[in-house]
């Protein structure tokens, strides 16, 4: 039976909310590069505009921060644009001459009107291109002229340019190019079919561009960029259209061309639609919300250059790619949305990056290695294993990645990096050294670390069984003797040891004592498979969640209760690293609570729970969900997109609407 493509999601904006500051929209290449702006196309980070990767998916330039847009009618001239000077100050008329915007299938549509004239701009970034590309439709019923350029940077992705940058502009080797030569070559250049186009000789000048999200993070919140008008198209009475191009040269790019911009928009609505309706076909789940995370998710998945193979960016506009977070992402991303060759690429990735045993917990941006500070990423690693023979039964993938899996839980019994090893005297794990963070409560203040969990803490116990499991059913599947029952069976007995009565401990300590803190990671180890639980654990371990962790848009990471709780998430990095993890709500562990409820036949609770989860989607990184959000005020934080928060919500969507249709 062959299924209907699934219709676009259309998401309009009023001219209210499409200037809001906090709206944003993110374009990616699938190479780790992006395009990313404000609804109404302001710049609001020193991320914004268009950054190209060097050694993808990682060594991220920013090339141009945003065009030159200034319309020419009746003898009056309009900038287009908008830059932000300073608090609410802005350079040109974007925002006042406004009349809103439109997402479909999050491709973005600004719209504005003035002097009698309407021009609507799209935006995309093609895929593979290190491009960006603004198509502009312009309806007059007189003749206009619109001048077209750009502000410049040539800067590592992080930074900011605090002095004029040092850029040199000259015609391209193409008719209506411009090259802009810094330490990197940026490429500028223009279509438009039925205009009369005049190359202006460049005039460069400089312009300061305040980031206010910058600023309320602490950070270097302004720079100097180079402005430059390039050319200027002259439309008949009617109007016409336009196509400006911005490409950040790199080696993952070069000899990339778009000789028809308009083909390249038409490519990449119908690839978008096609995600859309794969997603849809997969989950039995035919809602706008599945084709809105199925688009999203495509821009987590990046092609990466050494190790080759397909990775996850966890986050964006900063983070590189991360090994705990691409295989806790990797359900949602690519198999919820049928994407089964991206998730074994994406295994293959990490199988090849293993170490003693161990994963990458990240892939250092700037290309220069990896870092192995983690004990769940490898266990994680297993479980999406797990979960992708199960979900495509793909027994000559499992046949190759038995044998690595196999070793990387010899690792872990003998003993590895960072005092990772199995307590000999019950099988469970232990892990932890001083100075050394490892769980996914990471966060390190210089010498300072501020959730060390040493010990066994309960998610990676939970991790531990079900990294254990998944050998025995691989075997099973592949007509072989589990070769880890026994230390299965013994962990498992040994787990109920971290029940203390009312609840269970988050950590037990290497001597035995238990931690008591209330934090979401009970119920992760709960909802994973090998976890021996009874029903009256489960059920106290959700009333406890509801009691002291449940937020409309995810779980505290401390109890509000605790006295260390810290219940605001903001200001310099300092003051966010220190409340990360001490009571900022995080929305990805909120699907392992909805998988309590659901054991529960509680599904009205579990709809319940992603309510307001499921509005953010629209409200700071659209189409998306964002890392954290503050205790207190739940304002959002940390990278409006980010990987395992949209896979998760997926995950959780898709589970509550197939046990609502059953």
């Amino acid at each position: 039976m062959t299924r209907s493509a699934a219709l676009p999601v259309t998401r309009p904006f009023g001219p209210l909310s499409a200037r809001h500051p906090d709206l944003e929209v993110l374009l990616t290449d699938g190479l780790g590069g992006f395009a990313l702006s404000s609804l109404a196309g302001v710049p609001t980070r020193c991320y914004s505009g268009l950054v190209v990767s060097q050694q993808p998916p990682v060594q991220r330039h920013t090339h141009f921060v945003a065009p030159h847009e200034l319309l020419h009618v009746r003898g009056r001239d309009v900038a287009l644009h908008a830059l932000e000077l300073a608090p609410d100050v802005f350079e040109g008329q974007g925002l006042e001459v406004l009349t809103g915007a439109t997402l479909r299938d999050l491709l973005p549509e600004r719209e504005q009107f003035a002097a009698g004239v309407r021009v609507r701009r799209r935006t995309f970034t093609p895929r593979g291109s290190g491009a960006v590309v603004f198509l502009y439709d312009v309806s007059s019923r007189e003749p206009v002229t619109l001048t077209l350029g750009g502000y410049f940077v040539d800067r590592d992705m992080h930074a900011v340019h605090r002095a004029i940058p040092a850029l040199h502009l000259q015609a391209g080797p193409g008719a209506g190019e411009v090259t802009v030569q810094g330490e990197r070559t940026t490429v500028a250049a223009v279509h438009a079919p039925a205009a009369t186009v005049q190359a202006l000789t460049p005039r460069p000048f400089p312009q300061r561009v305040y980031y206010r999200h910058d600023a309320a993070r602490g950070e270097p919140d302004h720079e100097v960029a180079l402005g430059a008008a390039l050319w200027t198209l002259g439309f008949p009475a009617g109007g016409g259209r336009a196509a400006l191009v911005i490409r950040g040269q790199s080696p993952a790019t070069d000899g990339m061309t778009l000789p028809d911009p308009w083909a390249a928009w038409d490519e990449e609505v119908e690839r978008r639609r096609a995600l859309a309706t794969l997603a849809q076909d997969t989950t039995g789940v035919r809602d706008d919300l599945v084709s809105t995370l199925a688009v999203a998710a495509d821009a987590y998945l990046v092609q990466r250059a050494q190790p080759q193979g397909v990775s996850v960016i966890a986050g964006y506009p900063w983070f590189a790619d991360w090994g705990r977070d691409s295989m806790i992402a990797l359900t949602g991303l690519t198999l919820l949305t049928g994407r089964h060759a991206e998730a074994r690429d994406l295994l293959r990735t990490f199988l090849a990056s293993l170490r003693r045993g161990l994963t990458p917990n990240n892939f250092h941006d700037d290309g220069g290695g990896a870092g192995y500070n983690t004990v769940d990423g490898a266990l994680w690693l297993a479980v999406a294993l797990d979960r992708y023979v199960h979900a495509t039964s793909d027994l000559s993938f499992a046949r190759t990645a038995l044998p690595q899996l196999r070793a990387l839980l010899d690792w872990h019994v003998r003993g590895t990096d960072h005092g990772v090893r199995m307590d000999e005297s019950d099988a469970l794990l232990l892990a932890g050294e001083p100075g050394v963070q490892l769980t996914w409560m990471d966060v390190k203040i210089e010498g300072w670390v501020v959730t060390p969990r040493h010990g066994k803490p309960i998610e990676v116990q939970g991790l531990w069984l079900a990294a254990l499991g998944a050998e025995t059913r691989l075997a099973g599947a592949l007509g072989e003797a589990p070769q880890f029952a026994a230390v299965l069976a013994r962990a498992r007995a040994s787990f109920p040891q971290l029940w203390a009565g009312a609840g269970y401990a988050d950590t037990l300590s290497q001597n035995g004592g238990a931690d008591l803190s209330v934090r979401p990671n009970a119920p992760i180890a709960l909802a994973l498979p090998d976890t021996p639980s009874t029903p009256e654990q489960v059920a106290r371990t959700a009333a406890q969640v509801e009691a002291e962790l449940l937020t409309p848009v995810g779980l505290h990471t401390l109890s509000p209760l605790d006295a260390r709780y810290r219940g605001n998430y903001g200001g310099p990095q300092v003051q966010r690293d220190a409340a990360y993890h001490q009571g900022t709500v995080w929305p990805w562990p909120l699907t392992a609570h909805v998988e309590l409820l659901l054991r529960q036949g509680e599904v009205t609770r579990a709809r319940e729970a992603l309510t307001g989860l499921l509005g953010h989607v629209w409200e700071a990184g659209l189409g998306h969900v964002s890392e954290v959000f503050s205790g207190g005020s739940l304002r959002p934080g940390g990278c409006p997109f980010q990987a395992w928060s949209v896979a998760e919500l997926l995950r959780a969507h898709v589970l509550v609407t197939q046990a609502e249709g059953t």
